[in-house]
């Protein structure tokens, strides 16, 4: 047990300081700011614990992260989210509140720390089986990074069965979340059904899948490569980007379409031919308020007439 926290202690102390921590009051959280005050002190670590007023029993999870964040001299912030929206992906939105309220809270204390999230390997794994179940991309498959942009994820390396035994040799007390377990969430079917399918095919399904993300991460810095020494300026020659083949060409329309919304614009790549066939001038919505404009036979992206910049989003 002791190895194992020192690696952790490692990981965290190599996040840096100041570190705000994102605190649910469940296990990895817990775990992540406990590890924090031990690598950094208390008077480096601040806390940040959203009130989603979802469940009956947040009230329970407000109170419990205020004792713990006394009992280890850390300063907390509490925010109550607003009113829940009725559609949409409520997951997805608790998300974008919690960020929004982690860059609010950074930017008042006018510090230029990072954001500390607890997201562990189980996390990862998850997330790649489910974004590759539901979204037919290259990204959806390269899973989420130790570091993005001012956000930190110390404990990527690790397990929540690391996380739970860190808990235990500690006496550190957590909240259990019931929608974890509920099948109304995918993310809930992929961590109770599918990863426990994966483990009766190979005992080392959760590791060889973030694995492979972690290959696929490091390939992508290669393809990144290639895609910037095709764009000039946000440009390319239409002729340049039909000799390209299929799949660089495909790249290069995603990679201008993304900088242009400063987010995802799902499935602008899968545009390419289309583009390519407009000829020496002509238009085409890619989706998200991107259009790709050809003009004297060279292509670039800008925003579609009358649409609004969509918000960028942080990955989960």
């Amino acid at each position: 047990m002791a190895e194992l926290t020192e690696s952790m202690l490692e990981a965290v102390r190599a996040a840096g300081a100041p570190l705000l921590v994102l605190l649910s009051g469940g296990r990895d959280s817990v775990c992540l700011l406990d590890l924090a005050v031990s690598a950094h002190g208390a008077d480096r670590v601040k806390s940040l614990h959203v009130n989603y007023r979802l469940r009956d029993e947040a009230v329970g999870d407000e109170e419990h992260c205020r004792a713990l964040c006394a009992a280890l001299g850390v300063a907390l912030r509490v925010v109550r989210a607003p009113a829940a929206p009725s559609r949409g992906n409520l997951q997805a939105w608790a998300r974008d509140v919690r960020y929004a309220a982690a860059y609010a809270e950074r930017a008042r204390r006018g510090e230029a720390g990072r954001v500390a999230v607890a997201h562990t390997r189980s996390d990862q794994a998850e997330t790649v089986l489910y974004r590759l179940a539901s979204s037919p991309s290259r990204r959806a498959l390269l899973g989420m990074r130790e570091r993005d942009g001012i956000l930190v994820r110390p404990l990527l390396a690790f397990s929540r069965e690391d996380t739970t035994a860190h808990c235990a040799e500690r006496e550190l007390a957590f909240r259990e979340d019931a929608t974890n377990a509920s099948p109304a969430y995918a993310r809930a079917r992929v961590r109770h059904g599918l990863l426990p399918a994966l483990r009766a095919i190979h005992p080392a399904a959760e590791e060889n899948v973030v694995r492979a993300a972690g290959i696929l991460r490091d390939e992508a810095e290669v393809l990144d490569a290639l895609v910037a020494a095709e764009v000039s300026g946000g440009r390319i020659p239409l002729a340049r980007l039909k000799a390209l083949p299929p799949a660089l060409a495909r790249l290069v329309v995603q990679h201008l379409a993304d900088d242009v919304a400063g987010a995802l614009v799902p499935g602008a790549g899968r545009r390419a031919e289309e583009i390519v066939g407009l000829g020496a001038a002509g238009a085409l919505d890619l989706g998200g308020g991107v259009r790709a404009r050809v003009e004297r036979g060279v292509l670039s992206c800008g925003r579609s007439e009358g649409r609004a910049a969509p918000r960028a989003r942080i990955a989960p």
